[in-house]
């Protein structure tokens, strides 16, 4: 796969990050990438001043940075003697708006972090810096779990292509382009999903149409054919013989389902998409993608429509 060639790698601290660490440099060595080690500096509150009085907060601040890259600067050189070409940062500010306006200046194509704790305040305070990410960073947003530094087995793409939003069906289109390059890469085993919303039959049945059970049985029926040829055609466009596969179309709620279904097949990685509302820079609507990060065991890389433009300005 040699679509990534510019790659963020967030440091949450030597240790903390191992797992996406090893996925990164993997992946770089394979493209081949450039890598960059991401970090961000608590910012010291102005109040601090008055307890050091021995040098400007600003000189402290920039102790506490120099602090952090010296840390990174001990990770270069083995990484360079893989055959990466990387460098280290280290800013200053809130996490996820120093991320994106690392990526706006450098133009990144992928920012990988490993998954924070979902313990304490700390935790709390990570997992925040991912969903910010999933909806206001420009490239794709790699989650790795923590416990995943091995090859991938089994790779889920979740896709929801329709007959009406030309947007969303590109984004099918990257989610699968994706999904596939890497299964290939990894030698995955490849499961394509499509979750539909079945409508609710009562209103139908007891409202003023008076539908019988018969003829709402029929619409679903239709219905479901829709939705399979739809899956179908998205699917005709990815020559998948020499790739082994299984393809699911499910109804019911599209976190749960995919939660089930990476439960039960065992999962290493979703890939799937943030989906925008026209016309509103940088909002999303829904929040499958955080649930489902919020609620599986596996890796999760999340990807925005073309043409997206994130709400985060860069500054100075």
């Amino acid at each position: 796969m040699q679509r990534f060639k510019n790659i963020l790698l967030v440091m949450d601290g030597i240790g903390r990050s191992d797992a996406a660490l090893i996925r990164a440099l993997s992946l770089a060595k394979r493209n081949p990438a450039r890598l960059t080690l991401f970090g961000v500096a608590d910012a010291l509150p102005p109040d601090m001043q008055r307890l050091v009085t021995v040098m400007p907060l600003d000189a402290l601040q920039e102790l506490v940075i120099g602090e952090q890259m010296k840390d990174l600067e001990k990770l270069l050189d083995p990484i360079r003697r893989e055959g990466v070409q990387v460098e280290a940062k280290v800013s200053c500010g809130t996490p996820f708006l120093e991320i994106i306006r690392q990526v706006l200046r450098e133009q990144h194509d992928l920012v990988m972090m490993t998954e924070s704790s979902t313990e304490g305040i700390r935790g709390m305070f990570t997992r925040s810096t991912e969903m910010r990410l999933m909806r206001k960073c420009p490239c794709p947003v790699w989650v790795v779990k923590s416990s995943q530094s091995g090859a991938f087995g089994r790779i889920l793409a979740a896709v929801d292509p329709t007959a009406s939003d030309a947007e969303r069906n590109a984004l099918n289109v990257g989610i699968l382009d994706l999904a596939t390059s890497l299964a290939r890469l990894e030698r995955s085993e490849l499961h394509l999903l499509h979750v539909w919303n079945r409508f609710t039959r009562k209103p139908l049945r007891d409202g003023p149409t008076r539908l019988s059970d018969r003829e709402l049985d029929e619409i679903v029926a239709e219905d479901r054919r829709i939705h399979q040829e739809l899956l179908g055609s998205l699917l005709d466009r990815y020559p998948l013989d020499d790739q082994k596969y299984h393809v699911y179309l499910r109804e019911g709620d599209t976190a749960q389902v995919i939660r089930e279904l990476a439960e039960i097949e065992g999962i290493d990685l979703i890939v799937m998409g943030t989906v925008c509302r026209t016309g509103i820079r940088g909002f999303f609507i829904g929040n499958t993608a955080e649930r489902v990060l919020l609620q599986v065991d596996c890796s999760v890389l999340t990807v925005k429509p073309d043409g997206f433009v994130s709400p985060v300005e860069l500054v100075g």
